[in-house]
């Protein structure tokens, strides 16, 4: 018997309410889902070969778990399809059935948007087989790529053309690009070079018919109706699975220089900001904020830190790039500090005299979440706030921290280049890691939220939305937003196949976390 799984059922249950389901089905509904999973297994095993189909519990399980373990979900399958033509048999057989879908990119979504959900009646499309480079152009400064290649594979092959991808994370070495697309990717580089969004020149994807829509152009200019490519940005495989992009490069650096100020007391972030990219004339490519805290945890984590410190306000990470054979930016890069130390806002500065500085600075700045992790992991805030109002959000959410709890501690750091700051309330030392994360998430991280959305900011700067951030929209977004979001979910994929439970809720659907 083939049990046909209604998207209605599955979107309508929260994620207990689908276990407890779980538990209480009977031996005989328990065989009919058994006896159905076989013969899904069989014809999506006819679909991509052995290679091509995990089935194995034990394999399985590597999958649907989200990045940071806060949530286990359930699937019978994950398919590792090698070609788009495959995904999109995939799409058309799950669909047919009324099998929800959850593509499935680097696995390293912060929200679980890449997770499925505890029913089981999800199986997840993994795109890790679908990683070809497809194409480099040098003169129009672009790449073609399957949506599975890793990130830090697209940028070696750009940089062995003498050309730059921009985007930069933390999980280059593991993230893919569809997954990139899906959650609109920011990174260390957004302040010159803009998000993912901004270096997306065409797209290729199956919607939740097995349409594919084909649209793989490195044009510039194509002003020919709807940006169709766009709707998938951020999208986080709700809408369609992303199985192939074209990518805009820009030149490669040639000369950088990189600078570690130690913040006076009350040094205005913005200001310095301000300074830093108009005195460098837009060269500035990363501005990154750390306080103390994050700082010592880094070096806690580090075989061999560098003798970095903050200043009383915390130290930034500063790098100005260019290809010009012809500026010398260490020379600019020491006018523009003698200013800031001149007006007072910032203690003393190192500019990097040699690639080995550069690389310890950077190690230390991103071995930040390692140093959290090791610590026994924190609350993460992804708090987005107009640059003008920085300095306001960090006065107002210090104090917010110590009136719910003195004892708390903080780990802040960031692209405030762009507004946006990790703002994490560290785990304390014994205590559940879980248990600790759904108090402070349910109390003082809406807290924190209010005074972010009340200077115009978000709660989610370069994230996504996911399963876990799902109530937070519906919170703070706009309801006629919203509402434009469930039409556009709803006309692309009407059955709800397409990552069900993740970032909105379809028309006639009712939201829940």
């Amino acid at each position: 018997m083939v049990v046909i799984w209604h998207c209605c059922l599955r979107n309508a249950l929260s994620t207990a309410a689908n276990a407890a389901q779980t538990r209480r089905r009977s031996p005989d509904t328990n065989r009919e889902l058994s006896m159905s999973q076989s013969v899904h297994v069989r014809a999506f095993r006819d679909l991509v070969g052995d290679g091509g189909i995990v089935d194995d519990p034990e394999r399985i399980a590597t999958y649907t778990s989200d990045q940071r373990q806060l949530f286990t979900g359930a699937t019978f399958a994950v398919l590792k399809p090698a070609t788009t033509q495959q995904v999109a048999d995939i799409v058309r057989l799950a669909t047919h059935h009324g099998i929800g879908i959850v593509p499935q990119g680097g696995n390293t979504s912060y929200c679980g948007g890449a997770t499925p959900d505890a029913s089981g009646r999800q199986i997840i499309v993994s795109l890790e087989r679908i990683d070809r480079i497809r194409e480099l152009d040098p003169v129009s400064m672009s790449i073609s790529v399957d949506a599975g290649v890793i990130l830090k594979h697209v940028q070696d092959a750009a940089a062995a053309a003498g050309l730059l991808l921009p985007l930069s994370l933390g999980a280059e070495g593991s993230c893919r690009i569809g997954g990139n697309i899906g959650t609109n990717a920011g990174g260390l580089s957004v302040v010159r070079y803009g998000m993912t969004r901004d270096l997306l020149l065409g797209i290729e994807a199956v919607l939740a018919d097995g349409t594919v829509v084909s649209d793989m152009r490195k044009l510039r200019k194509n002003n020919t109706g709807y940006d169709v490519k766009q709707c998938f940005v951020g999208s986080e495989g709700t809408l369609g699975i992303v199985t192939g992009a074209v990518l805009r490069l820009a030149p490669l650096p040639t000369r950088r220089a990189t600078a570690w100020l130690k913040l006076a007391n009350g040094a205005p972030l913005a200001a310095l900001l301000a300074l830093v990219r108009r005195e460098s004339s837009d060269l500035l490519t990363t501005f990154e904020f750390m306080a103390a805290r994050s700082i010592a945890l880094a070096s806690e984590a580090m075989t061999d830190p560098p003798s970095l410190r903050a200043g009383p306000a915390g130290a930034v990470l500063v790098e100005l790039a260019s290809s010009s054979r012809h500026l010398d930016l260490d020379e600019l890069m020491e006018a523009i500090l003698a200013e800031a130390i001149e007006s007072g806002w910032i203690e003393d500065a190192l500019l990097a005299q040699s690639g080995s500085q550069r690389t310890a600075m950077w190690r230390l700045r991103e071995t930040i979440p390692e140093g959290e992790k090791r610590r026994n992991g924190s609350v993460k805030h992804d708090i987005s706030v107009p640059l003008s109002s920085i300095q306001h959000f960090l006065d107002q959410a210090g104090s917010q921290v110590r009136s719910y709890d003195a004892d708390l501690k903080l780990s802040v750091y960031g692209h405030v280049g762009d507004g946006n700051l990790h703002y994490n309330v560290l785990v304390p030392p014994d205590v559940d890691r879980l248990e600790f994360t759904k108090r402070i998430e349910g109390s003082l991280s809406l807290q924190l939220y209010d005074t972010a959305a009340a200077l115009g900011g978000t709660f989610s700067a370069e994230h996504g939305v996911g399963r876990f951030k799902k109530h937070l929209l519906e919170r703070y977004g706009d309801p006629g937003r919203i509402a434009a979001m469930r039409r556009i979910k709803t006309a692309f994929d009407p059955a709800d196949i397409m990552n069900a439970g993740a970032v909105v809720c379809p028309l006639g659907e009712k939201s829940g976390r």
